[in-house]
């Protein structure tokens, strides 16, 4: 059972991100804080959860949160960054756009850069403990998602619709043949080390 709150503060933001892990497209991350009475079935870690789960959930938690926020941090300031100070960016970036500013932040992972004076802390696994956390994680996996399908419409040979983005053996064999796009990490290992591509876009 997700728990609704770690500090005992009313304003609690709970903040995640998506996309790490990809070799194309955006890290997206999200901050959402919850109402003191917010309850659903199975919001739990998008991970765990189907598509349809998840579309469903993003809608009741736009509906009923406090306020919420997503940022998208594109390819290219991913390459300039580095994929973690992304990560953070994005999570600071997702705070700044709540209508409330929150009086205390959970974080899922450990990693994070304290936000202006506002008290943090890092929860791992934070998605699957905190109901938060699983919002955020809910709504930067699902806006993330959609952004991957819309663009799989320009570059179909990558199957984006269906792999977003991670290093699936298709996505790898769609480089290899295809060569990497405008939406590829060039800071990340697109292929295995002795394939080498060439950038066309």
């Amino acid at each position: 059972m997700l728990q609704l709150n770690y500090s005992g503060f009313t304003l609690e933001a709970g903040t995640d991100e998506a996309g790490r892990g990809c070799l194309s497209g955006p890290v997206v991350a999200a901050a959402v804080i919850l109402p003191e009475d917010f309850e659903h079935p199975f919001l739990n870690d998008s991970k765990q959860l189907s598509e349809k789960k998840r579309n469903e959930l993003r809608f009741f938690i736009e509906e009923h949160a406090l306020s919420y926020a997503v940022s998208f941090i594109h390819n290219e300031e991913v390459d300039t960054l580095n994929v973690l100070q992304a990560s953070i960016e994005g999570m600071h970036r997702s705070i700044a756009g709540l209508n409330t500013v929150p009086e205390f932040i959970i974080v899922d992972g450990n990693k994070f850069k304290p936000y202006k004076e506002i008290p943090h802390e890092t929860i791992v696994k934070g998605d699957a403990k905190f109901l938060s956390i699983a919002a955020a994680s809910v709504l930067a996996k699902t806006y993330r998602d959609e952004f991957m399908e819309k663009i799989h419409e320009e570059f179909p040979m990558y199957n984006w619709k269906k792999n977003k983005g991670y290093p699936t053996k298709e996505h790898r064999e769609g480089i290899k043949v295809h060569g990497p796009t405008k939406y590829h990490r060039k800071s990340f290992k697109l292929l295995p080390d002795q394939l080498t591509i060439n950038f066309k876009y």
